[in-house]
Parts: structure tokens; C-alpha cells; sequence
């Protein structure tokens, strides 16, 4: 015969294994099932998006060097995996309370009344038990575990999340001193011809075949491109205070480009796919998923406070007047026992936990289709960046030839004393111009390829290398 109390403990541990929370059920990502088509996009491939490393995108060695660097010393990634590990001890602190609480005590103690007899003595014992420990019937404490793992791995998104930006900034810091060093040498180049100019003009002046107004003309010019200099020597030397900060240590300035070239020629460009659900692994996607199943696990801890709690306390130990006889049959003893309690009117505030708990899964729910959106958005505008980047790097090198041509034949004429000096001043001034705007231009394209491995979010290489201690 079964006896009732077996029975008893088989249905509590039946009802320990209930949960109250909501099966996670993700919804139909809310974005169309391919990226968008039409002339600014050029679809270039049918086949899936590659998840890639850093290093299969970014192939120049300098700039891997200095990667791995970051990873290993930024401080934004060590604050990162700080939290990683504050999240993961804290399921640790919250898994605890499923288990029993097992303590010891000793106490000795001797009491003297004046010698009298019978009136003193010492007194031993020795304790130990099970204090409080809740049966989780209903699954609160379960849950309540539950939802800081997913916590916890959403913090641990949020560090790959780091680890992606710090990549994706440093390279872009990277390519923007390639491109300060060129402007720099156009500005070097124009303060050159500007210089040359002012000598010959004030020779044409001396020899009363120029008006003055042309020699201050081309002082102007020469003044222009020399304060040119210093802004691009400032923007050089903050592109370094940049990458320093972002390697988190001093740097190699050998590993710095020499020009935009360089850069633009070892950055990967990254085919279009047809599927957009390539999105759902980028890291914040992943993090505000994991934020969904923890409010879900959240609303099964409040709907468990709509229910009684019960207890279990037990306690066993020894105690005796003499201490060799503290351990003697006589001197054990044990007890047990539970308590349940129930809130009968709290005003409604438990269940008014439960709708708090559902309304911030329905804000969870919207985060995670909001996170999935927006990472669209970026994909498809450095798509369409990238699928108009090539006409408008061959249009501004176009321009720059042409610029050049025509102030060569332009300086020409003005020596050959058929057009003005500000005709060649102007002429000067479009070639600069044209200059500048096509290493912008160029910079664009490394920024957009950058945009683009930033916006999908697969690096799956960038957390393989850990801060030092």
C-alpha cells in the first residue's frame, strides 16, 4: 500500500516542473523577403549574404593588426564583457533560491551560580538544517531564473554589439586618415603652384606687365591652400587621437595608410542577398529577441504571485549538558515542518503585476520588430549607396581630369596673354575643388562597404579574441 504522504511528495514535485509563462512564439519578420530592386540598388547575386570575419573584409594586415589590438584593449569592450559576466553570476544569484539554504550552528555555553550545586554546568550543541525553503509549485522562481538568462544572453549580444561598432569605427577612422593624407598632399600641391604663381606675378609686376591687383590675387590663393595645410596636419593628428583611442594603447604609425588607395583597394565589397532574414543575426536583433523571452518568462513569475506560497523548514542536531555526550543517541533531535501563505485582498496589486508584466512583453514584442526594421533600413541605404558608388566615383575622377586640363590650358593662355589672371585663378580654384570632392567621393565608397558589414551585423570572427586582464 502506497502511503499518503509518498503520494503527497510525488504531486508537489509534479507541480514544482508547472510554469505560468507564455510559450515565446516569434513573430513573421515585419519587412519584405528581399532587399529592395530597381536602378539605385543593381542586384548583383542571388545567393545568400556569406556571414563573414573582419578579417575576410578588411584584408590589409595593418588594419587587422590594429583590430586585434582593439579587441584585446578597448575599454567600451571590456565595460562590455563586465556586464557579460555581472549578467551570468547574477542567474547564478537568482537560480540559487530553486535550492534548499543548508546551514550549521555550534554554541557552547557554562553557567556558575555561586558553586551552588545542580546550578551549574555547561551546555553543547550542534545544529544544522534546511531554513525557509519554497516549494516553486507554480514556477516563480523558475521563471524568475528564466528571464535573467535571457538577460543574460542579451547582454552578451549587447558585447558583440560593441565588439561590431568597434570594428566598423575603427576602420572607418582608418580610411579617413587615407583620405586626410591626400587632402593633405592636394593642399601641399596647391600651396606649391600657388607660390610659383605669386614669384611669377610679382616678376610681371616689377616689369609693369601685371596690375598689383593680380599679385594680391594670387597671394589669396597661396594664403588659402597654406591655412589648408594646417586645418588637414589638425585633422591628421585627431584621426590618430582616434584610432589611439579606439585601439586603447599607443599605435604603430606604420600601420596608418599612406593614401585613400590603399584603403579602398582592400576593403571587401559585400554582394546583395534575396533574403532579408540574414537580419536576424545581427546582435541587437538577437539582444531585443532575447529581451521578448525574458518579459515572457517575467509575466509567468507575476501570474505565480497570484498563488500561495509554501514553505518548508527542518532542523536536526545534537545537544547535551557534557560535551563527550553531545553525540550520544540521546542527544539527537529533529523537527519539520511548513507554512503557506496567501494574500486574500491586496487590492488588486498582483494582478495589476500581471497586466505590468504583459504590457512590457507587448513593448518587448515591439522593440524586437522595431530592432528588425531598422536593421532593414540600414542594409537597403548602404545598398543603394553601394549600387550608385561606382558611377559617381568614375563621374568625380572625370571631373578632376577635366579640371586639371583646363587649368594647365587656362595658366597657358594667361602667359600667352590671351585670357585674364582670374581666369586662371578660377580655373585653379575648380581644380582644387574637383580634387577634393573626388577623395571625398572615394572615401564614401570605403564608407559605405564599412556601413554595410556594420548594418549586417555577421561578424563572426569578432569575438574570438578577449581584453587582458
Amino acid at each position: 500500500m502506497i502511503r499518503p504522504h509518498i503520494l503527497l511528495l510525488a504531486g508537489t514535485l509534479m507541480l514544482a516542473g508547472c510554469s505560468l509563462a507564455p510559450k515565446t512564439v516569434l513573430p513573421t519578420p515585419p519587412v519584405p523577403q528581399s532587399w529592395p530592386l530597381g536602378d539605385a540598388y543593381l542586384l548583383q547575386s542571388e545567393a545568400a549574404l556569406p556571414i563573414l570575419s573582419y578579417k575576410s573584409v578588411f584584408t590589409d594586415p595593418r588594419l587587422q593588426s590594429l583590430a586585434d589590438q582593439a579587441l584585446a584593449n578597448n575599454r567600451d569592450l571590456r565595460v562590455a564583457y563586465a556586464n557579460v559576466a555581472a549578467a551570468r553570476a547574477q542567474v547564478r544569484v537568482t537560480r540559487s533560491g530553486q535550492f534548499p539554504e543548508v546551514g550549521i550552528s555550534a554554541g557552547a555555553g557554562y553557567s556558575d551560580n555561586n558553586g551552588s550545586a545542580g546550578n551549574s554546568g555547561g551546555d553543547f550543541s550542534l545544529r544544522g538544517g534546511i531554513t525557509a525553503f519554497e516549494l516553486d509549485l507554480f514556477g516563480k522562481l523558475a521563471n524568475a531564473t528564466e528571464a535573467d538568462r535571457n538577460r543574460a544572453l542579451g547582454t552578451e549580444a549587447a558585447s558583440r554589439t560593441v565588439r561590431l561598432a568597434l570594428i566598423a569605427n575603427l576602420a572607418d577612422a582608418w580610411a579617413t586618415y587615407g583620405a586626410d593624407r591626400d587632402l593633405l598632399k592636394i593642399a601641399e600641391d596647391t600651396a606649391a603652384n600657388a607660390r610659383e604663381s605669386v614669384r611669377l606675378t610679382k616678376a610681371r609686376l616689377d616689369g609693369g606687365v601685371a596690375p598689383r591687383t593680380d599679385l594680391r590675387q594670387a597671394e589669396q590663393i597661396l594664403a588659402t591652400a597654406e591655412d589648408s595645410i594646417a586645418q588637414q596636419r589638425t585633422a591628421l593628428a585627431q584621426d590618430e587621437n582616434l584610432i589611439r583611442l579606439l585601439v586603447g594603447g599607443d599605435i604603430d604609425c606604420s600601420l596608418l595608410p599612406a593614401g585613400l588607395t590603399e584603403v579602398t583597394s582592400t576593403i571587401v565589397s559585400l554582394p546583395a542577398g534575396v533574403s532579408s532574414e540574414i537580419l536576424l543575426r545581427r546582435p541587437d536583433v538577437i539582444e531585443a529577441e532575447y529581451g521578448l523571452r525574458a518579459a515572457n518568462a517575467d509575466i509567468g513569475v507575476a501570474r505565480a504571485q497570484l498563488f500561495p506560497s509554501i514553505s518548508l523548514t527542518g532542523l536536526l542536531g545534537f545537544a547535551s549538558n557534557a560535551l563527550p555526550g553531545l553525540f550520544d543517541s540521546g542527544a539527537f533531535s529533529w523537527s519539520a515542518g511548513g507554512d503557506a501563505t496567501a494574500t486574500i485582498f491586496d487590492a488588486g496589486g498582483r494582478r495589476a503585476g500581471v497586466a505590468v508584466s504583459e504590457a512590457q512583453r507587448d513593448a518587448a514584442l515591439a522593440g524586437y520588430e522595431g530592432a528588425i526594421q531598422t536593421a532593414f533600413r540600414e542594409v537597403a541605404d548602404a545598398l543603394a549607396v553601394q549600387g550608385t558608388i561606382a558611377e559617381r566615383v568614375r563621374a568625380a575622377a572625370a571631373n578632376s581630369e577635366a579640371a586639371a586640363d583646363t587649368a594647365m590650358l587656362t595658366d597657358a593662355r594667361y602667359k600667352g596673354g590671351v585670357d585674364s589672371f582670374l581666369s586662371s585663378l578660377d580655373a585653379q580654384r575648380s581644380l582644387y575643388s574637383a580634387r577634393r570632392s573626388e577623395i571625398g567621393t572615394q572615401l564614401l565608397l570605403a564608407q559605405t562597404r564599412i556601413a554595410l558589414f556594420r548594418a549586417l551585423g555577421g561578424d563572426s570572427a569578432a569575438g574570438s579574441t578577449t581584453p587582458n586582464p
